[in-house]
């Protein structure tokens, strides 16, 4: 065996022993493997963001986690959310036009995730905050801002479900 051979063989010996201190299944829990994820309320006027918020959930946990998704009466676990509040504020304004160059969309939302079968609360948060900036004279708009708003709040929401250390 030549020198360099040599010098990768122990190296991927040393980082198949040492490993990255996670275990074979990642760092999500090993005790859950079925999430119900509940239709998302919502306290809004505006219309379908609970819709969207479900369907990116859903979507997050199909692709970024072990678990499956399961009906209410077979599964271990029940995602709840509810949005809380949509703001919007207008930033930077165009002194010829007196129209705003840059908005903030505000996404507010509260998470519980429930082990159904002891009943114990795994993450409670009363309040996640998400916020995203788009420029309506690029052309992007308050739907386009929402639908990222709720991508990024449903990749949060996911992070959320890693085991504790």
């Amino acid at each position: 065996m030549t020198r360099p051979h040599l010098v990768v063989g122990l190296l991927l010996v040393l980082v198949s022993v040492s490993g990255c201190g996670y275990r074979a299944g990642g760092p999500y829990r090993t005790d859950v493997r079925t999430v119900y994820v509940d239709m998302v309320g919502s306290k809004e006027f505006r219309r379908d963001l609970e819709f969207t918020l479900t369907e990116a959930l859903k979507k997050r946990i199909g692709m970024d986690t072990p678990y499956r998704l399961a009906p209410r009466e077979k599964a271990d676990t029940i995602l709840v959310a509810e949005v809380l509040e949509e703001r919007q504020a207008a930033f930077a304004p165009d002194y010829q036009t007196r129209q705003p160059r840059e908005k903030h969309l505000n996404l507010t939302v509260r998470v519980q995730w429930k082990d159904i079968r002891t009943g114990r609360l795994l993450v409670d948060q009363p309040a996640m905050l998400q916020t995203v900036d788009y420029l309506n004279p690029t052309g992007e708009s308050e739907k386009f801002a929402q639908e990222r708003a709720i991508d990024r709040l449903a990749a949060r929401i996911v992070a959320l479900m890693y085991e504790d250390w």
